[in-house]
């Protein structure tokens, strides 16, 4: 895995993190299916294609709702959802508007890191023509366990969503 691992290490290990997104049947939950259009909904269809059907040994289940801009692996599930707006730290006149806002690449694809208030870490890729958020839960994180992950997606976004800025 090529990756800034300096750069990005403390953070990602000051993160705790606890995902809320599973059912109690154990399918991931329906976080709003994205709707994107135009190239932004060919490269997350695309994308969609290119998933690992195996994510660190996790096993690729239906991400919510049936759609080409979701996907989750797990249980508690790994969640990735294509064709999302702009992360709110990223977008001015957020009250919690962090423009210099840490970021690591992994095999070419920057990943922004953000803890949120139910405990998981959503990532979100940025400087791609599409955004892609995955939502990991505590259980993938430390020992490197959650950052694998990465290597697999990373490859995914790299070959279907082209380098540039939206």
């Amino acid at each position: 895995m090529k990756s800034s691992l300096r750069r990005w290490l403390p953070a990602v290990a000051a993160l705790s993190v606890a995902v809320g997104c599973t059912s109690a049947d154990g399918t991931a939950s329906a976080e709003p299916v994205p709707s994107p259009t135009g190239k932004e909904a060919a490269y997350c269809r695309a994308l969609h294609k290119e998933l690992p059907a195996t994510l660190n040994g996790l096993k690729r289940q239906p991400g919510g709702p049936a759609s080409e801009f979701t996907a989750a692996w797990g249980d508690p599930a790994i969640t990735l959802r294509c064709g999302v707006r702009k992360p709110l730290i990223l977008t001015p006149g957020y009250k919690r508007y962090r423009p210099g806002s840490a970021t690591w690449e992994v095999n070419g694809v920057e990943w922004t890191p953000e803890q949120q208030s139910d405990g998981s870490v959503r990532c979100t890729t940025s400087k791609r023509e599409a955004w892609v958020e995955v939502t990991v839960p505590e259980e993938f994180r430390g020992e490197a366990g959650g950052l694998g992950l990465f290597d697999a997606l990373s490859d995914a976004v790299r070959k279907t969503v082209p380098f540039g800025m939206i």
